[in-house]
């Protein structure tokens, strides 16, 4: 398998907001991801950029009017009544401490922390679920116990 560009990882995910500059600096504070390339287009448009948490990267963009015309099945949550098609998932240093600064940076918690257990072979892992504010689900999660 040939390795990806450097700084780049072998998977990543797009997400499409009405707002996206909103979106960003939400995920920034919220979250934590690191802004690390953003291109601006006409008025408040995002057309691309890429934010870092760790070794892992989600690229943000605008859609609505105006959007290329390569986005054009793309949507907000928020605006086909809250549907998503995908989750994302993110591994934290401390889950309790990165959901209560999501907590106070407006972020709606769906599932407070919990610890899951699924036995020696898988381990355990405590998690939470939120939701950003155009409705995208996220799950960040740490390991409690990792597999036998």
């Amino acid at each position: 398998m040939q390795p990806p560009h450097k700084d780049w990882p072998r998977i990543s995910s797009a997400l499409f907001y009405e707002d996206a500059g909103r979106a960003i600096d939400w995920l920034c504070s919220a979250f934590g991801f690191e802004v690390r390339l953003r291109f601006d287009g006409v008025g408040e448009r995002v057309e691309h950029s890429e934010l870092t948490y760790g070794g892992g990267l989600v690229m943000v963009a605008s859609i609505g009017d105006g959007a290329r015309a390569e986005r054009s099945f793309c949507r907000s949550p928020r605006s086909i009544g809250g549907g998503n098609t995908q989750t994302l998932c993110v591994y934290v240093d401390d889950v309790n401490a990165h959901s209560e600064k999501a907590r106070a940076a407006g972020a709606s918690i769906v599932r407070e922390p919990t610890t899951d257990d699924h036995g020696e072979g898988y381990g355990s892992h405590r998690s939470y679920e939120a939701l950003d504010p155009e409705g995208h689900h996220w799950f960040f999660m740490d390991v409690v116990r990792n597999p036998q």
